[in-house]
């Protein structure tokens, strides 16, 4: 893990994935974001999908990794750069090593799923046949804070509808009574 001054390019393509990110939480899915940059271009963008494909691996890296694959035609990212607004998870790392991309940067880590610095640290394990230069904090505050407000309304629209149902038992038990 490094931390470093980012360039205007690099704040530039993280603002991108965190775009992205903002895709996934307007159709209801958590806010992660992603993209892959290859020679100065943006070749494969991702967010979310889990939730309306029904699908675990849909995830914002994945999306962003088979994009990026289908615009070079090969599965071998050599030369990409992937930001993505949190940290991987075991997964994403797993398909980032195995697409050989060489880099990445990443916005807040994920205490919970993180396989890159919190749980895990996959991308720069030795043991594998592919390690991965990875810069943390990119933007992490802006990327944390789509998290957060995305969780904080998704409670209290649970929150509402429990009151809701509860509301509506009660109503249906007061009707029954009278009857």
């Amino acid at each position: 893990m490094r931390q470093k001054a980012y360039s205007a390019a690099q704040q530039y393509y993280m603002g991108e994935a965190l775009f992205e990110a903002d895709r996934a939480a307007w159709i209801g899915e958590v806010p992660i974001g992603a993209v892959i940059v290859h020679e100065g271009r943006i070749i494969g963008r991702g967010h979310n999908l889990r939730e309306h494909a029904n699908d675990a691996t849909l995830h914002a890296e994945i999306r962003a990794i088979e994009e990026a694959c289908a615009t070079l035609g090969s599965w071998r990212l050599e030369d990409c750069q992937l930001y993505v607004t949190i940290e991987p998870c075991l997964m994403c790392s797993g398909a980032i090593i195995n697409s050989r991309i060489p880099t990445v940067f990443y916005g807040a880590r994920d205490p919970k799923a993180g396989a890159v610095d919190s749980l895990y640290n996959t991308l720069t394990d030795s043991r594998l046949n592919h390690t991965v230069t990875v810069y943390e904090g990119l933007m992490a505050k802006a990327a944390g804070e789509r998290l957060v407000t995305f969780f904080k309304e998704a409670r209290r629209r649970q929150k509402a509808a429990k009151q809701a149902r509860k509301a509506a038992a009660e109503k249906s038990l007061d009707t029954s009574s009278k009857s």
